[in-house]
């Protein structure tokens, strides 16, 4: 908050008291904006928090996102792409919603075409070439080459997520839900690096590190159903959080999960802690968002006006 010093006056005489006074009615004044700006802010804070007219920002890259207008209809529009079904959302009222389609561009595919169905009508948009950044780490050799018996491990593990990412449960709303930050912190390591562990070429980086001490509280960025948690080989203690139509949040290399299957959490709900489990060199948030089974930026669901000045902050530590 910006401070405001007044200095009086130091002579005496008749003026004295006017020049007091007015210093004081200045001091008043200022602390009189100062209230009305963090009304302000806070007012604005509430109004994109419960807004349905805030949707994810588009990004027409591999990790990124397209959105179709549907245009106006009673009833929800069907979509999908490759067979899978995709998000749609709507704003306004009754017989006058207006329809969104919103498609998740997975991480590793390639720029190029695709094709989506729209209520049976093919629909195509053009996924352009990005080239993500390089990450170097250095890790325990086993997490870079292991056994056969981590290996199947490793591979009933990713059969088990796959499951919750190819899943499409229903939802009462029709409206989006802009999410909400699970942790604050400086983003250590931010989504689509391309990562090198030990000099070995690796899958790339499929969400956002967050760096926090271990036992930071970690919270629901939006309203969702718990499907899944465990011990992962890579990912440490990690837990799935459904938020409806594909959209999946994944919390990894927690210290404590304090949730279970079937938990309905709302926004903000505790989770657990952030640790330092599984494949990581030191205590952080990894979050990974898929929608459509597509690893996506979970900065492109998050609004702006939402974003903690901290998160603004990206450092070179994993």
């Amino acid at each position: 908050m910006h401070k405001t010093t007044v200095k009086t006056p130091q002579n005496t005489g008749a003026g004295t008291f006017t020049q007091r006074f007015r210093a004081k009615r200045l001091v008043a004044n200022q602390l009189m904006a100062n209230r009305l700006v963090i009304a302000a802010l806070t007012s604005l804070f509430l109004s994109f928090t419960v807004s349905a007219e805030v949707l994810p920002q588009q990004q027409l890259i591999p990790g990124g996102l397209a959105l179709f207008d549907l245009g106006t209809a009673a009833t929800r529009p069907k979509v999908d792409i490759k067979g899978q079904p995709v998000m749609t959302v709507a704003t306004g009222n009754g017989t006058g919603q207006h329809w969104t389609a919103i498609v998740g561009i997975d991480l590793k595919s390639a720029p190029g075409k695709r094709t989506l169905t729209i209520d049976g009508q093919a629909r195509t948009f053009s996924v352009t070439k990005h080239n993500y950044a390089e990450q170097h780490l250095t890790v325990q050799n086993k997490h870079v080459n292991p056994s056969q018996p981590a290996l199947d491990r490793i591979g009933a593990e990713s059969r088990a997520m796959k499951a919750v990412f190819t899943s499409f449960s229903s939802t009462a709303s029709t409206q989006w839900q802009p999410m909400i930050w699970p942790i604050t912190g400086p983003i250590s390591s931010p989504f689509g690096l391309q990562r090198f562990f030990n000099g070995q070429r690796r899958n790339p980086h499929s969400g956002l590190d967050i760096a926090a001490a271990t036992g930071t509280a970690i919270v629901a960025p939006a309203n969702g159903t718990v499907v899944q948690t465990g011990d992962y080989y890579f990912n440490g203690n990690t837990v799935l959080l459904d938020h409806g139509q594909g959209l999946i949040s994944m919390f990894c290399h927690l210290s404590q999960i304090d949730v279970q299957p079937g938990d309905q959490l709302q926004a903000g709900d505790h989770i657990g802690l952030v640790g330092a489990t599984g494949r990581a060199t030191g205590p952080h948030l990894h979050w990974t968002i898929s929608l459509n089974n597509a690893r996506v930026n979970p900065m492109l669901f998050l609004d702006p006006q939402l974003l903690p000045e901290a998160n603004h902050e990206e450092t070179s530590q994993p």
